[in-house]
């Protein structure tokens, strides 16, 4: 269908770029617009409605429409629209919003710092441990390690923590200091005969050696998600964290947990940390904060990373360092009221109770000619793709599969994300048994419909 040139998805095409978009390919087809939300669905422009099993992107935890964020927000608006956290200044819900998460944390912390996106806190992540590797007199030390297929962000540094080939291809990244280890992936990376825990042992290896080669002495960090997300959905093989954090500890490196989509309920815990039993030097959060009603996101640091930068802010006499939104009020607000629903409403515990149906009906799909692997945990999961199970290969190119999968699945009412050769499945933390039915019934028939497209 022919998109006309006055109509909203043509103004679209004529005036706007898109993210993770092939920008030709959107000259042709256009967007789909979609106009209002509620609960776990979201209704386009032509008034079809879908269920948004990825959450947006990750994150509407407490789902679409919610009126008290809406009112939390106006609130606050009308109060205090806008001040800064610059300068010795402050105010009401930073301070407060701050407090509540160094108390909620999994583990010990000392103080939050806002950002306003994953991207931002980690970027931010990359300075405080430069910063502080200065403060101790360790100018060597500045390497970060992060993961193939982690995924950390899109500003300069954090797009150079990600762990995606597309997420460099000519933007000449990543730069120079950052490493990446071992991928996680048991069903795709493990070797003939390897069990799960020799395979987290053989990670843990890879890990070791690369800093040894390197030279512990230039190694400052090592970041990773509790759950790899926009990798692919990948979880961590039995005896992961414990080994990693293991070598972390022998060679005196931070440990950076990125619970920007496993935070605040995903895993069914709280924080993914608390699933894996990760004990972190650095949080990062966003998305599930807010339930991304507005953007914000937050590093906590314990005192071993504060003590160091507070020395140096002082020797220096100041942090130079900061946004103009950094703990906006009204996100701040917005944030503090998200995290009283959650609380309110026990979405966590619903996570928890909910996931062991999510993923046996998911499960279900392993029987699919299709289906290569099914994985996840709480409320997150994803389903790989493939037309030779016995090998684990799919069509090429790589993630075609997927991209039509994705396709049909959307035409058929639900909203899923492509991811390689994987759909991944993300729903708001408010889904029911019934909306998760409607979600694998949905996809069962979808690739029913791939399969015989591809005879």
């Amino acid at each position: 269908m022919t998109v006309q040139p006055n109509s909203i998805e043509g103004r679209d095409i004529a005036y706007h770029l898109h993210s993770y978009t092939n920008a030709r390919k959107h000259e042709e087809i256009g967007p789909i617009v979609i106009e209002s939300g509620k609960g776990v669905h979201v209704t386009d422009t032509d008034g079809k409605t879908y269920i948004e099993a990825m959450a947006g992107l990750w994150s509407v935890a407490v789902g679409f429409g919610e009126e008290r964020l809406a009112e939390a927000a106006a609130r606050q608006m009308k109060q205090l629209n806008y001040y800064h956290t610059f300068t010795h200044k402050s105010h009401g819900p930073a301070i407060e919003l701050a407090e509540k998460l160094v108390a909620m944390a999994p583990v010990p912390m000392s103080k939050a710092y806002f950002t306003n996106s994953g991207s931002e806190a980690n970027d931010t992540m990359i300075k405080l441990v430069r910063y502080r590797s200065n403060a101790l007199g360790q100018p060597e030390k500045k390497k970060i390690i992060s993961r193939i297929k982690g995924y950390h962000g899109v500003t300069l540094a954090s797009a150079s923590l990600t762990g995606l080939p597309n997420n460099h291809r000519a933007f000449d990244l990543p730069m120079e200091g950052i490493l990446h280890t071992t991928c996680p992936h048991y069903w795709r990376e493990g070797q003939e005969g390897e069990s799960e825990e020799d395979f987290a042992t053989r990670c843990a290896e890879d890990l070791e050696a690369m800093i040894q080669a390197e030279g512990p002495e230039t190694v400052a960090a090592f970041i990773g998600e509790p759950v790899m997300g926009a990798g692919g959905v990948i979880v961590p093989p039995a005896t992961y964290w414990e080994k990693i954090q293991a070598v972390l500890k022998k060679y005196d490196i931070l440990l950076v947990a990125d619970e920007v989509i496993c935070g605040f309920g995903r895993t069914g815990q709280m924080f993914g940390c608390q699933t894996y039993g990760i004990e972190p030097d650095i949080i990062t959060v966003s998305k599930a904060l807010s339930s991304s009603y507005l953007p914000i996101s937050a590093l906590l640091i314990n005192d071993r990373v504060y003590q160091p930068v507070a020395d140096q802010s002082s020797e220096i006499g100041t942090f130079g360092h900061g946004f103009t939104a950094s703990g906006h009020p009204v996100a701040a607000a917005v944030a503090l009221e998200n995290l009283k629903i959650m609380e309110e409403k026990g979405l966590v515990a619903h996570a928890a109770e909910l996931a062991p149906y999510f993923q046996e009906r998911l499960n279900s799909l392993q029987d699919h000619p299709l289906v290569g692997e099914v994985r996840g945990v709480g409320l997150i999961a994803a389903i790989e793709l493939v037309t030779d199970k016995e090998k684990k290969l799919s069509v090429q190119p790589a993630g075609s599969l997927a991209a039509r999968a994705f396709g049909l699945v959307q035409k058929n009412g639900v909203i899923l994300r492509a991811i390689g050769d994987a759909l991944a499945v993300c729903p708001p933390l408010i889904v029911e048994k019934e909306h998760v039915d409607t979600i694998v019934e949905t996809t069962r028939r979808s690739l029913d419909e791939l399969q015989a497209q591809l005879g």
